[in-house]
């Protein structure tokens, strides 16, 4: 009867896994038309870069590209296994009932983008800072400052913030209320995708506008508006021209109101501005990192989100300086390179596949990450992500695409988890090279270099 029973028990498993596997082959026979199709326009657009063609048509192939991985994703969700139920907004009501955080001066009106925490979560706050702290600054040895949030204009337009940071907005005619042109837009077609009837030819036409979103200019946000009559959703009143708008909270310091400042976008600029002092208290050594942990503010069209887009934040920096020349020679490398977290490099997003899963060191040397100092932090990054309880298969590192790239990095890699919402990124891991220093050093005038000491020849 024993004998039975586990013949029986065995021939379930078996059943169960041909049953598995014929289900993960008939998954992978329904993606790979769109895999291929991410391929071939991936192909394209490598081949545009390789002939220097124009850059309008190498936005146009970004495009096309976001398009087509859009359809995949949405593929590989809809073949995806049954996920655990999750009720968002029922968690959101209670963590509010608890007072975790609700919406700032509630009992006013509240106001968009801003938030109090409550006890619980101050505590959660304060836990993580302290496990961030602990993770980065200690095990680092990093050098940690305090700067204000007051920034002088002068220094922000030196980092290119005056120029770069920015949104397109359009505003209501009438009332003059405010939308970020690509929320508006975005929330428009998928309006319209909801509708029962819609024909299939709109229904691509819509999600293909959707994909290519990201990359439009304000000329091609515009051109969508008046296009498809895109009005106010509530009112239904046309809406202006689109816009640029900064992001940052402008104000005058003094009672003068003579100098010009912002409430900082982020802590990064407090560093760079102190670079020549923290390089003295190193005693003019290199490698050495500082970190910097407070408020920043970013003045949000239209918050949404919940947390994820909020005009007051806090955040947590580190800016870790190294000789040029010894990126790859990094010496604590060797602590995180047999890490294997899921990395989404350039070329896998733009063949269509799935994240890779390889080692950091495998990762190096061959050149999917740039250097030995951004695969060391990158791992560093993934530990920490895992010991505040992030599920390791629900985290990757996206590299940015060199059409994203942020105007002050070499290389960039995001730490994205999977959430309700998406994939969100949670942490940004760039090579900003020697940008911020050498555009301070050119603002002031002062030195903002390290030297080396070489034998006599």
């Amino acid at each position: 009867m024993h004998r039975f029973l586990k013949e029986a028990a065995y021939r379930l498993l078996v059943n169960r896994q041909n049953i598995l596997n014929n289900m993960a082959n008939i998954t992978e026979d329904a993606l790979a038309a769109f895999k291929k199709s991410v391929k071939e326009q991936g192909d394209l657009l490598r081949r545009l870069k390789e002939e220097n063609r124009p850059k309008v048509e190498i936005t146009e192939a970004v495009s096309e590209l976001r398009a087509r991985k859009k359809k995949l994703e949405d593929k590989e969700r809809e073949l995806a296994p049954p996920k655990e139920a999750f009720n968002r907004a029922s968690l959101e009501d209670l963590i509010k009932r608890r007072f975790f955080f609700s919406i700032a001066f509630g009992i006013y009106g509240g106001v968009a983008g801003l938030y109090d925490y409550g006890p619980m979560g101050c505590s959660m706050k304060s836990n993580l800072l302290k496990v961030w702290r602990q993770h980065f600054i200690l095990q680092e040895n990093l050098l940690e400052i305090d700067t204000p949030c007051l920034t002088p204009k002068t220094v922000l337009k030196a980092s290119g913030h005056m120029e770069k940071f920015a949104d397109v907005m359009v505003k209501d005619t009438q009332t003059g209320e405010c939308f970020r042109a690509d929320h508006l837009i975005k929330d428009y077609f998928e309006a319209e995708l909801a509708k029962p009837k819609l024909a299939d030819e709109k229904k691509a036409e819509y999600k293909s506008i959707i994909a290519r979103l990201e990359g439009f200019s304000k000329d091609d946000i515009g051109c969508v508006i008046k296009k498809y009559n895109i009005c106010n959703p509530l009112t239904k009143v046309p809406v202006s021209e689109p816009l640029d708008f900064n992001l940052m909270f402008g104000t005058s310091i003094g009672p003068g109101g003579n100098v010009s400042g912002f409430l900082r976008p982020e802590t990064a600029q407090g560093i760079f501005v102190n670079f020549k002092k923290l390089l003295e208290f190193n005693n003019g050594r290199l490698p050495f990192g500082a970190a910097s942990v407070g408020r920043a503010f970013r003045n949000e069209i239209s918050p949404r989100s919940g947390l994820l887009r909020v005009r007051e934040f806090d955040l947590a920096e580190i800016e870790y300086f190294v000789h040029p020349d010894r990126k790859d020679n990094f010496d604590k490398f060797c602590n995180v390179a047999d890490l294997t977290p899921f990395l989404y490099s350039q070329d896998i997003q733009l063949s269509g596949e799935p994240p890779l899963k390889i080692t950091l060191r495998e990762a190096v040397e061959k050149g999917i990450i740039a250097n030995e100092t951004i695969g060391y932090f990158i791992g560093r990054i993934y530990l920490f992500l895992l010991r505040v309880g992030v599920n390791p298969a629900k985290v990757r590192f996206r590299q940015h695409l060199s059409t994203e790239m942020a105007h002050y990095a070499c290389d960039c890699w995001d730490a994205e988890c999977s959430t309700s919402f998406g994939w969100v990124e949670c942490v940004g891991c760039a090579d900003r090279a020697c940008f911020d220093i050498s555009r301070h050093q050119e603002a002031t005038g002062v030195d903002l270099v390290a030297q080396q000491p070489l034998r006599e020849p």
